[in-house]
């Protein structure tokens, strides 16, 4: 019966659920740090909804307040009548009544659920993870160096729910709370004003109380949140990087770390549990003193015959429902400031501005030759030492430019510098002429294909990471790519857990399903299908073996024709084929030439040539 009832009733679930559009644009630049016009610019394309919804809300309470009211007018009336004229008497009231309470009530009472639980708060929750989504997908690479990612990921998928749960408690409860404390005062004003005074008590006592626990709740909450987000990521962090505690043998350790970050949790969750164990203690006492109140005020009335009998029947029916209903007020001002823990936190990752946006009118980068200058260019990542300083450099289209030097040299950041990951603090790089602070970010890396040396995967099937280089790729195109990459034969043999093979398995998480040199080659095949202008290889063959490698290297040289390339290896026989080599040392370019020149000038070039055991750098320095 319930399956066949939410069969057809599926039509009438989408018509609530698609009343808002939860991917509707959002206003430009970041959200307030503000945190009601932060909520605010969620709850905005819901307006209409939401009033539509306190209406309700208002029929609703006046609905329960008629009934308790109706029930002392039954009370009168089965005093006043016979059982033998009751229904002769009543008989019109009574079908009345029963249409009210079995036809409008609940007409009423399920669309008010269905604009909270289906129009707002599902569509709330995506609309706010989506606009989310998309602006923290917007900061620069070293945004999100400084946190981790699984707290993150925590605040963007929390607290765009939590937002729904507060609209839903803000409206729910006040508009209803509201409706039915005026309308059980003018109850009990019409049975006998009197009967006001121990409510008015009750009621200034209880805001008492709420203004207690208000001043308490929220900071707990907060707290609570913050550390239930900082154990997330601690325990995402840890089994990300599950293969090297295994390697190193630190399940103990990890467990101590776990144990002082997991009592902080507990602790903060404890000190907030503490104010609802109090909340609740003061409640009851409360709201014992409002029932012996009200109902011997009534009873009291009624030995003085100054009151009937449904008088006492409503006034007690009304102390009970009120002394049910504060703890549903209580319980939802305690989600409420424990949702609004859960937002404040959130807004540290979502409200926080892009680090690094496009100029004003940033027109897309159309490389016609691939000219590469570097001007100046210095960086330090806001300390004095370290990164870059004053490095300077053309690169000819079409020409092939080594970058060599130890580690901490200055290298990756140069490469970042180039990929705009980081804007630099001095000079600047121009593409064909044009500086790339004056383009777009997308138009930029749309022209640079890069291969890392630690490349990784997306967890989607094969097929899904190569078309990260060109998306509208023909299979055809991507088995040609994989196999220039020599990974057509091992993809063909994949199989993951869901029995997918092929192109169609999936990699896993970073793709730890493959090895290192299938992850390279993966790489290589995805770039290789983007064929940008300008190549970027930064230890591309490092994590292949010599056999794959000398394969692969053929490979990238058929790459390299025509393109620009930028290439930083370790293993100098793989770059002693450039056309320019460019020596960095402390952040500075030091020596710049060919091969030949550079080793007939017996510089540092030549000292780590020298130095080579196997073709690697003697890298011995400081790590950047």
């Amino acid at each position: 019966m319930p399956d066949l009832l939410l069969r057809y009733s599926e039509n009438m679930f989408k018509f609530f659920e698609n009343l808002v559009d939860p991917y509707i644009e959002g206003p430009d630049g970041a959200p307030s740090d503000r945190l009601w016009p932060f909520v605010a610019s969620f709850v905005k394309p819901f307006r209409l909804i939401i009033v539509l919804n306190i209406v309700t809300s208002f029929a609703v309470a006046t609905a329960e307040v008629g009934l308790l009211y109706y029930l002392g007018r039954l009370v009168d009336l089965l005093g006043e009548s016979t059982p033998q004229d009751f229904w002769a008497e009543n008989k019109v009231e009574m079908m009345i009544v029963l249409a009210i309470i079995l036809i409008l009530r609940p007409v009423v009472q399920i669309l008010n659920t269905a604009l909270i639980k289906n129009t707002i708060q599902p569509n709330l929750a995506a609309l706010g993870r989506w606009r989310s989504y998309r602006h923290v997908l917007n900061q620069p690479v070293g945004w999100f160096e400084n946190d981790f990612a699984g707290r993150i990921a925590n605040r963007v998928c929390q607290m765009p729910a939590a937002c729904g749960d507060l609209l839903f408690q803000v409206m729910d409860t006040l508009s209803f709370t509201v409706a039915y404390m005026i309308g059980a005062s003018i109850l009990l004003a019409s049975a006998d004003p009197r009967l006001l005074v121990p409510l008015f008590v009750w009621l200034v006592l209880y805001c008492f109380l709420l203004r207690w626990s208000l001043r308490r709740i929220r900071p707990a909450s907060r707290a609570s949140s913050a550390a239930r987000s900082r154990t997330l990521g601690f325990v995402v962090d840890s089994f990300s990087n599950i293969q090297s505690v295994k390697l190193f043998s630190h399940n103990e350790r990890e467990t101590e770390y776990a144990y002082d970050i997991l009592e902080n949790h507990r602790n903060t969750y404890a000190a907030e549990t503490r104010i609802f164990t109090i909340i609740d203690a003061g409640l009851v006492i409360l709201n014992g003193i409002l029932i012996v109140s009200v109902v011997g005020w009534a009873l009291m009335m009624w030995t003085e015959a100054t009151a009937t009998v449904g008088v006492v029947a409503t006034a007690g029916a009304l102390a009970l429902r009120i002394n049910s209903m504060s703890g549903w007020i209580m319980g939802s001002l305690t989600n409420f400031f424990r949702n609004l823990g859960v937002v404040s936190e959130g807004m540290e990752s979502v409200a926080q501005p892009i680090g690094m946006l496009d100029v004003p009118n940033a027109r897309d980068l159309k490389l016609r030759e691939g000219a590469i200058k570097v001007d100046s260019l210095s960086h330090h990542y806001g300390r004095d030492a370290g990164g870059i300083s004053d490095v300077s450099f053309d690169i000819k289209p079409g020409e092939k430019v080594g970058l060599v030097g130890r580690s901490g040299s200055g290298k990756s950041t140069l490469v970042k510098a180039l990929l705009r990951l980081y804007d630099p603090e001095h000079g600047q790089i121009l593409f064909d002429g044009v500086d790339i602070k004056t383009v777009t970010q997308a138009s930029l890396r749309a022209q640079i294909g890069m291969v890392q040396q630690e490349n990784s995967l997306l967890h989607r099937t094969i097929k899904e990471n190569l078309l990260y280089g060109r998306p509208d790729a023909t299979d055809e195109q991507v088995i040609n790519a994989a196999r220039q990459a020599e990974a057509h034969e091992f993809i063909n043999e994949l199989e993951d857990s869901e029995g997918n093979t092929g192109y169609e398995a999936k990699v896993g998480e970073r793709g730890v399903k493959l090895s290192g040199g299938q992850r390279q080659r993966v790489a290589l095949a995805r770039v290789i299908l983007k064929d940008a202008p300008i190549l970027i290889l930064d230890e591309a063959t490092s994590a292949l073996d010599s056999e794959v490698e000398a394969q692969i290297q053929n490979t990238l040289y058929g790459m390299m024709q025509g393109k620009t390339v930028v290439a930083i290896a370790h293993r100098l026989s793989t770059i002693a084929q450039m056309d320019t080599i460019i020596v960095l040392d402390k952040g500075k370019i030091v020596e710049q030439g060919s091969h030949e020149a550079l080793i007939a000038r017996s510089g540092l070039y030549a000292k780590l040539w020298q130095h080579q055991s196997g073709g690697f750098i003697d890298v011995e320095t400081p790590n950047e």
